[in-house]
């Protein structure tokens, strides 16, 4: 029997959340088969790399120490931000990003990653390993959106930030003309229709006004920031948390 793909969705995050006690005493809930499409929430690609079960099994470590942190999530993007908890030295800061991570892993992750923190604060960066897929960037925005509503299942009136995708000119990587603006704008739109959220446009921050990407702000690769784009990030996000109340 087939269901429709909405009640095979809500019927699959109830499976998870009542299996999830089964794997509280073992570590993280094994990533499921990429060619197993049903056992995946969300919509859009799916990518499992080696390292990434390794990546969690060390989270898993550090659960107790990191409950209350402002958790920062999504891809190499945050996880190469080596310098982000004496960047915000005010906070507890808990980085649980995964380099190569896709809107659809941050959603099968998020809730024993990021949600059984407790978390005050989330931090939300992913969608440029989407765009290399050359998915639809419909499919990450949704994706973003079911984990918003999963946070605010949660808990009702957590502060939350999603930066937008800075800009990006790898030869070896392209995206589809357009698609990177078309993902920011749609983060920006769905940001603007939710309560207790802020928007960090961080592509603007670190492209030139023609906006091209700022070679000062990125490594040889012309994805990854470096020092200073970091340091831009930064500035960003104390006036974000500051209007969020969190200080």
């Amino acid at each position: 029997m087939k269901f429709p793909k909405l009640l095979h969705t809500l019927l699959l995050s109830v499976l998870l959340s009542l299996a999830s006690p089964l794997f509280a005493e073992g570590g993280p809930t094994p990533y499921p088969a990429q060619t197993d499409e049903a056992a995946w929430l969300g919509v859009g690609p799916i990518r499992v790399g080696a390292w990434m079960p390794d990546n969690r099994a060390y989270f898993w470590t550090q659960r107790d120490k990191a409950q209350g942190s402002v958790v920062f999530v999504g891809d190499s993007l945050i996880g190469g931000w080596k310098t982000l908890s004496k960047d915000f030295p005010e906070l507890k800061i808990a980085n649980r990003a995964i380099g190569g991570d896709v809107s659809r892993g941050v959603l099968f992750r998020f809730k024993e990653d990021v949600l059984d923190l407790n978390p005050r604060t989330i931090v939300l960066c992913v969608g440029s390993n989407d765009l290399s897929t050359q998915t639809n960037p419909a499919n990450a925005v949704t994706n973003i959106a079911t984990i918003v509503a999963m946070a605010r299942k949660a808990n009702p009136s957590i502060p939350i930030i999603i930066c937008t995708i800075p800009p990006r000119e790898a030869a070896n990587a392209p995206l589809k003309p357009g698609a990177l603006k078309d993902l920011n704008t749609r983060l920006t739109s769905f940001g603007a229709t939710q309560k207790n959220l802020v928007v960090v446009d961080l592509f603007t921050a670190l492209a030139k006004p023609d906006g091209s990407l700022d070679p000062e702000n990125f490594g040889k690769d012309r994805i990854h920031l470096i020092a200073p784009g970091f340091a831009k990030w930064t500035a960003l996000m104390r006036p974000a948390f500051a209007s969020l109340g969190v200080k």
